[in-house]
């Protein structure tokens, strides 16, 4: 049975190497020859062996190559193996300058002499610290791995074997002893590390190993905290010890800065920089303000429009104005996209077009968003009132500028005063008024460019400079009037003439003869009261219409139920029962009385 046995494995055996050898056969070699020589390779990502008198069996093609050994930055050569040759490769790592400085903690690692050693993470290139055997025993020759106090992962890695990571709680002045393999095994006093100053990151000699990690610092900020949309953020950090350094996951500087413009409410960010040495990790919250703060407005909030057949000759315009900080985009309806704030002026037109009484409401909404996800709405209104009247086509350009040629307006003796300037049109001249409105806004929905022009005079009773001031308020007694009763002031120009030009007896005479209203009766009271009626006839006011020119008639009211008031001697100091007296008077002593004046 042991002699089966035995043959069994001796067969098992020479297939074996049979099968092995001409995988053998094809490989090449590698010879890394490199300072300092406690340098680990790394051949295609997979830990190999310490560089000190060894060399590496390859498979034919390109491979590979990184050097890590801790204080020295990182060299990375591509090979190409070809089968039964060697291959040499001759690298002088660069040592990182200056010193690091305690406190520390030491850890001691057994059962693990040909592996590659990494704290605190798997990436070689940042968490590299040594191999095994450098880190093995504690006694005359030194062999130590000296690193800040705290707990700090710690990884195994050798061939295609799994890596092993344990955690190791280091405490300052004090050595931690690891079983690779399988965990913490004592943890006692280290004396010597209260006794060390600043440590070079690594020292050999020909027994010994010392490799000192430095402790992984930073800082982080963002400036301002709070900004509003669309406004830019400076991110600033930096970093010691640290092997590798990101930004929210990208790689960055050791040390640096960024300005960022965030659009999220509550933006974070996070710098990390790890090493051997630990793990420094900060966050940063820049706070982004979405808030509009918008306004609208119409001026005036109502407008007037009137509207005679297709001429308008009252369209009111209103003003809108807006505004809305921390917007990207701003839009009023119905204006369209605008400006983050301004004003405009706009002529207000009712979307009624039919003949009838105007009453609307025009909202106008304002619209403001930015890129953060803000938004604001606004609403203001304009409330538009008048009147779309038909034109009636019997009134014709013609008829009207003969209506407002009538006649002229006649006033009292001495009115209107200086202190009562509104006292002194009596009823039948108030009627002619009304006629001169209605014909002149009949007139103006024809002609818009239309003015009547005031033409005031005054008796030669009393000074010159009194006669033009009493001649100048009867002109504007007649404007007063006709603005009040809807006329435009801009439309009407005054004219003050005093004493100047008075018609003549002759005049007056000849203005009656032509009066198609004078009885026979009134002829003669005329002519034997001829200066009484003169002095009236001179107290009037004269309409003249800008577009013809042409003036009103000048034909005295004398069949109106005022005509006494307005031929009464009214004078300054006299009394109003002595005036009232001499216009009745139809005899001829009477007439002689009053030519005496």
């Amino acid at each position: 049975m042991r002699i089966r046995n035995f043959t069994f494995l001796l067969s098992s055996i020479a297939l074996l190497l049979t099968c092995v050898q001409p995988v053998l056969a094809q490989r090449g070699s590698l010879i890394v020859r490199v300072s300092p020589r406690e340098t680990y390779i790394y051949a295609d990502g997979e830990p190999t062996l310490e560089s000190r008198g060894h060399h590496i069996t390859l498979t034919p093609g390109q491979h590979k190559i990184d050097l890590y050994n801790y204080g020295y930055k990182t060299e990375s050569r591509t090979v190409t193996i070809e089968a039964h040759k060697t291959t040499k490769i001759d690298v002088t790592m660069q040592a990182v300058p200056g010193t690091v400085s305690g406190p520390w903690g030491c850890i001691t690692l057994e059962g693990a002499n040909r592996a590659a050693v990494l704290l605190n993470g798997k990436d070689p290139a940042a968490f590299f610290v040594g191999h095994g055997d450098e880190f093995n025993n504690e006694w005359s020759w030194k062999q130590e791995l000296i690193v800040p106090p705290g707990k700090h992962e710690l990884t195994v890695a050798q061939g295609e074997r799994d890596p092993w990571t344990t955690t190791v709680d280091v405490q300052a002045n004090q050595r931690v002893v690891v079983d690779a393999y399988k965990g913490v095994r004592k943890t006692v006093t280290w004396s010597s590390g209260e006794k060390l100053q600043a440590l070079p990151r690594f020292k050999a000699g020909s027994a010994s190993a010392q490799v000192a990690v430095q402790k992984v610092t930073g800082q982080f900020s963002a400036t301002p905290a709070q900004v509003n949309c669309g406004e830019s953020a400076r991110l600033t950090w930096s970093s010691e010890g640290a092997a590798k350094t990101e930004l929210n996951g990208a790689p960055v500087n050791a040390s640096g800065d960024q300005t960022v413009q965030p659009k999220q409410t509550s933006s974070n960010y996070k710098f990390t920089a790890a090493g051997a040495g630990g793990v420094y990790s900060s966050d940063a919250t820049v706070t982004v303000n979405t808030a509009i703060p918008a306004s609208l407005s119409v001026s005036p909030a109502e407008v007037r429009y009137h509207k005679v057949g297709d001429k308008v000759d009252q369209q009111g315009n209103a003003t809108v104005t807006w505004s809305a900080g921390n917007a990207d985009t701003v839009s009023v309806d119905p204006l369209g996209s605008v400006g983050a704030s301004g004003n405009r002026e706009i002529p207000i037109a009712p979307s009624k077009t039919s003949v009838g009484p105007i009453d609307e409401t025009v909202t106008y909404t304002l619209h403001a968003s930015n890129a953060c996800g803000g938004s604001e709405t606004r609403t203001a209104t304009l409330h538009i009132t008048g009147s779309n009247d038909q034109l009636q086509s019997a009134v014709s350009e013609a008829t009207l500028e003969t209506k407002l040629t009538f006649n002229s307006i006649y006033f009292p003796t001495n009115l209107p005063t200086a202190a009562k300037p509104q006292e002194g049109l009596v009823p039948s001249q108030g009627k002619r008024l009304e006629e001169i409105v209605t014909n002149f806004k009949q007139y103006l929905a024809l002609r818009p460019e239309a003015k009547l022009i005031l033409g005031a005079h005054a008796d030669l009773r009393s000074s010159v400079a009194y006669n033009k001031a009493l001649s100048q308020r009867r002109a504007d007694r007649v404007k007063s009037y006709l603005v009040e009763n809807g006329i435009p002031a801009e439309k009407i120009e005054t004219q003050a003439f005093g004493k100047e030009h008075n018609l003549t007896d002759k005049e007056v005479e000849d203005l009656t003869a032509q009066n198609p209203n004078v009885t026979p009766e009134d002829r003669q009271r005329v002519e034997h009261n001829i200066l009484a009626f003169r002095m009236a006839n001179n107290r009037r006011v004269d309409v003249r219409l800008s577009t013809t020119g042409q003036t009103s008639q000048r034909f005295f009211p004398y069949n109106s139920d005022d005509l006494n008031v307005l031929l009464g001697e009214q004078k300054p100091v006299a009394k109003k029962s002595v005036a009232k007296k001499a216009p009745v008077a139809a005899k001829k002593p009477a007439a002689k009385k009053a030519g005496t004046k």
